[in-house]
């Protein structure tokens, strides 16, 4: 990264380091509400004849189940890289099991900027990249969390998209219109495939005509 181009094409860039703290942070809030529903009631329903031990191993697990997770996140983190190219975002990720993807530009139809209490706190946010072959899925194809510079990532994303997808019209969606007839900007990707389906369904309106 340099300081005038933060997201260089070609050049692997990583999450802030604020990452670790904040799935720390809220994996704690979560582990306390469990603990509060489920650990609480079992404690104040035994009452003064609770065997001493069992608090304090109830305790044990915990801290060794948070420990685990911290240990967890760090190495989480530094496996987790992306990497914008000319056509695609690259991305990969895993401890245990390595996960690598690509997303190409011109399958991007939304690019979502979220920011929770904490992440406001540590001044970062996720932008999460949905795609056509996602729609109908409740989760984004991929989320590039922790970032600092949020907006100006989204925006370098949408300049791809639109320059990927042939549209000018700044929303940066990544949908493309049919094109009435062949143009110039229809050359490459869907565009291509959209021009094939009305081609074939010419020929097959002329054959019946026929």
């Amino acid at each position: 990264m340099t300081a005038t181009d933060p997201f260089p094409r070609k050049v692997p860039f990583k999450p802030s380091p604020a990452f670790v703290p904040w799935f720390i942070i809220d994996f704690l809030l979560i582990l306390g509400l469990i603990a509060c529903f489920t650990v609480l009631p079992m404690f104040v329903a035994a009452g003064p004849e609770i065997d001493v031990l069992f608090p304090m191993a109830v305790l044990a697990g915990l801290l060794f189940i948070v420990v685990l997770f911290i240990v967890w996140t760090r190495l989480y983190y530094a496996t987790m890289e992306y990497e914008l190219h000319d056509d695609e975002l690259r991305w990969r990720r895993g401890v245990w099991f390595r996960t690598t993807g690509i997303v190409p530009y011109n399958r991007i139809t939304n690019l979502d900027l979220r920011q929770g209490p904490v992440m406001r706190w540590l001044g970062i946010s996720t932008i999460s990249v949905q795609t056509a072959g996602y729609s109908g899925q409740a989760v984004p194809e991929i989320r590039i969390e922790a970032i600092e510079h949020a907006e100006e990532l989204r925006e370098i994303l949408r300049g791809y998209v639109r320059a990927c997808s042939g549209r000018s019209d700044g929303t940066g969606t990544g949908a493309s219109v049919p094109p009435v007839a062949e143009s110039p900007v229809a050359t490459t990707g869907t565009s291509i495939l959209i021009l094939d389906e009305l081609r074939k369904i010419r020929m097959l309106l002329e054959q019946q005509k026929r």
